[in-house]
Parts: C-alpha cells; sequence; structure tokens
C-alpha cells in the first residue's frame, strides 16, 4: 500500500465510530450520508431540518479545516470538472438504487449485521474495483 497512515487512519475511524454513535445516541437516527442529505433537501411537515444542516456542515468545514492544517492532504482532481459531476450524479443515483450509501450501509450497516447493508456494501466494492480496473487497464485511463 501506497502512503498508508496506521495512525491517522485509527484516528480517522475512531472519530467516524463517535459520530455514528453520537447520532444514534442523541438523534436515534442512523448516519447515512445521502439519506441525511436526500431528507434535509426534500425536507418535509415537523422534519428536524436543523441537526441534518449542523451535521453537513460540520462535514464541510472538517475539509475546510484540514486544507488550512495541511494544505498538501487534499490536492486539485486530475480529472475534468464535466468527469467529476458525471461521477457525482452516477454516485447520487447509486446510493438512491442501493436505497443508502457506503456511510449508512458499509458503516452502520455492517455493524448491526444487516444482510442488505453487507450484501450492498459488497456490492459497493465489487462495482468500485471493477470500474478502477476498466478505467485504468481496459480504458488507458481518465483525462
Amino acid at each position: 500500500m501506497e502512503n498508508f497512515t496506521p495512525v491517522a487512519s485509527t484516528i480517522g475511524g475512531i472519530m467516524i465510530g463517535l459520530a455514528v454513535a453520537g447520532l444514534y445516541f442523541f438523534n436515534g437516527r442512523i448516519l447515512g450520508i445521502s439519506n441525511i442529505t436526500a431528507e434535509l433537501i426534500k425536507g418535509g411537515p415537523g422534519d428536524h431540518r436543523r441537526w441534518r444542516l449542523v451535521f453537513l456542515s460540520g462535514l464541510f468545514c472538517g475539509g475546510l479545516l484540514l486544507m488550512l492544517w495541511q494544505p498538501d492532504a487534499i490536492r486539485p482532481s486530475p480529472v475534468s470538472l464535466g468527469t467529476l459531476a458525471l461521477a457525482g450524479l452516477l454516485v447520487g443515483f447509486g446510493a438512491s438504487l442501493g436505497r443508502g450509501c457506503t456511510s449508512g450501509h458499509g458503516i452502520c450497516g455492517i455493524s448491526r449485521l444487516s444482510l442488505r447493508s453487507i450484501s450492498a456494501t459488497l456490492t459497493f466494492m465489487g462495482t468500485g474495483i471493477l470500474t478502477v480496473y476498466f478505467v485504468r487497464h481496459i480504458a488507458g485511463g481518465l483525462s
């Protein structure tokens, strides 16, 4: 593996675990970024939009803080903005199709031993592996 950082990875994993446990303990909700985002956009009567907005703002601010403290950690993407937009739409479609995203299924669902989440996470990972293999070895990379 290239650039493996066990201490930073462990601290990141602990922070994700605390976020998952905190959201469940304080709100009784399961952490799934795609669902939190979708429910914030859709809204609804009596919906608790504030905690969703605060949660997603925290994710955004975390990225900004990382850029300030370690500017080399976040680099410009080597692919075009159009490719990134298409990839984002495909990820959103996949999360909708899978009725959840990697955070909801992969972190929370697997920890609850949900067969649906295990199956979804295996599908996410397998599709990602096949996509990287195809793009790098068959299609010759992205431009």
